[in-house]
């Protein structure tokens, strides 16, 4: 799926899609000024939390706030939601310029006629996968974001 969403947002102009890998972000870039408190605070939420089924169905956009084209969380975006709130406290917490919405972007920073042709190309796009673990990435000063620890779901 990850290879397949790649190619697609490739395709798109997304200069990013090499880079990044399809993924939901369950919390927003965080200056973390204290990383073994907030990798402690991310253990603990992570081990509380049970696995559970995401669906991904169909595009959405957030334009004109900004330029992205994104698959929905049709399924598991309750799941989502609260494991965000969860994660951003403590020393994670910080404000964010909008709100909390899962989603997998497809498409950023491109072209009017590349953002039409995600929104139309994926519009029928469906799959579902289980979420048993998460990523803990740091982006490092070349802009990149390196895996740093994966954690189970439920410990």
């Amino acid at each position: 799926m990850a290879s397949e969403l790649r190619r697609a947002r490739a395709s798109f102009g997304d200069p990013m899609a090499s880079v990044i890998p399809a993924h939901i972000t369950l919390v927003t870039t965080t200056p973390a000024s204290d990383w073994p408190s907030a990798l402690r605070h991310v253990r603990q939420v992570t081990a509380a939390h049970r696995p559970f089924t995401v669906t991904l169905r169909g595009t959405s956009s957030f334009r004109p706030v900004t330029p992205v084209v994104y698959l929905n969380v049709a399924e598991g975006f309750e799941e989502c939601s609260l494991l965000h709130r969860e994660l951003q406290r403590g020393p994670l917490e910080h404000k964010t310029p909008y709100p909390y919405h899962p989603h997998v972007t497809v498409a950023h920073d491109v072209s009017e006629a590349g953002m039409d042709e995600a929104l139309t190309s994926l519009s029928g796009y469906e799959a579902s996968f289980t979420v048993d673990r998460i990523g803990v990435f740091e982006h490092d000063a070349q802009g990149l974001w390196i895996l740093r620890e994966e954690l189970a779901l439920g410990g």
